[in-house]
């Protein structure tokens, strides 16, 4: 390990007097992680391209047990039967039991109600197409752009609560860029839980890329500004900085989130660029209280679903558009790098429905 930059608490040089929120005492000493791809904890591995049957393969799996809930039941409730009030009932159930959320399945309903006054199907089997299509329709309402645009150094600033799996998604996400021939700097800005600090540390050895960090308890925002200023002067492609797992009903907490963002947008007119929040697919529409938060503290552009395959609440990814009016960039399918892939509704409702379906 090599000492990055020291500040002096008595003679600014002229790049820290521009951090006019950053107190002297919170400036403290950075390291730069160097890591050595020979020593890395993991060999590496070489990964095949993904083929569309096998992504579509990831997709089945890691959606069975939200298809087991919602879909493997619609079989049962359009198969045979004429189009009735109790039908869109009883949808109106299936939907909310996939945690669609209240709001969201009530449109959904609104929306079958109209289209079956204009094209009077006359039994229940023609729901599932029109469910597929209005399903389809709110998902593709936000645009999934590539995440990593042509500005250097493109920065990722990485939100959520703890436990939902943010960690993972930096690491996996690192993985990917560094395999597409990408410079990534990690930056370790949860200096709330030395654990934290740790995990990422691991990540980075394991990986072969930097880490800017300071000691447990610094300042969130000084570590930002060190890791931005060492991103432009080493020519970083991506700098992801990660924050702490902050409870979105602390105020104090959420407060030096919005100056991490300050201070990063200073620093680099412009970003950060992206702002990704990772919301736990399994905790349905309790994540969309936390993601309201989040919102108002900094704009996001776009959400990672993790833990998506061990869920039955899956359907709360159509909350999350049609609420947050941002898009899906990544949901997580299962442990492994390809688990997590970009997201794309006609894989999501492919996948979702390809038992009802007969495709599985």
């Amino acid at each position: 390990m090599a000492n990055w930059f020291r500040r002096k608490k008595d003679t600014p040089s002229p790049e820290e007097s521009v951090v006019q929120e950053l107190d002297a005492e919170e400036m403290s000493p950075v390291t730069v992680l160097m890591t050595d791809p020979e020593q890395k904890g993991d060999e590496p591995t070489v990964r095949e391209e993904p083929t569309p049957e096998k992504t579509q393969s990831v997709w089945r799996r890691g959606l069975a047990r939200l298809r087991k809930v919602f879909t493997t039941p619609l079989g049962q409730l359009f198969r045979g039967r004429p189009l009735s009030e109790e039908v869109f009932e009883e949808l109106e159930e299936a939907l909310l039991a996939a945690d669609v959320g209240v709001q969201t399945t009530s449109a959904l309903i609104e929306r079958l109600r109209e289209r079956c006054r204009k094209e009077k199907p006359q039994d229940a089997s023609e729901l599932r197409t029109y469910l597929k299509d209005e399903m389809l329709a709110i998902l593709t309402k936000q645009p999934n752009r590539p995440l990593v645009g042509s500005e250097h150094p493109w920065v990722i600033l990485m939100i959520g609560v703890n436990g939902v799996g943010k960690t993972t998604s930096i690491a996996k996400l690192t993985s990917r860029f560094g395999r597409e021939g990408k410079n990534v700097l990690l930056v370790a800005a949860d200096t709330f839980r030395a654990a934290a600090i740790e995990q990422l540390e691991v990540w980075a050895g394991r990986l072969g890329v930097e880490l800017i960090k300071h000691q447990s308890g610094a300042s969130p925002a000084a570590v930002a500004f060190d890791g931005i200023r060492a991103a432009i002067a080493r020519k970083s492609d991506i700098v992801i900085i990660d924050t702490a797992g902050r409870l979105h009903t602390k105020a104090p907490l959420m407060e030096e989130l919005k100056k991490v963002h300050r201070v990063i947008a200073r620093e680099l007119p412009g970003a950060p660029h992206e702002v990704l929040l990772v919301l736990d697919a399994s905790t349905g529409q309790n994540a969309l209280s936390q993601a309201g938060t989040f919102q108002q503290i900094a704009p996001l552009t776009g959400v990672i679903l993790s833990k998506m395959d061990g869920s039955a609440k899956g359907g709360m990814a159509l909350s999350v558009v049609e609420r947050l009016s941002v898009p899906i960039r990544y949901v997580g399918l299962g442990e492994k790098e390809e688990d997590l892939q970009d997201f794309s509704p006609e894989n999501f409702i492919d996948a979702l429905f390809s038992v009802a379906d007969g495709e599985a």
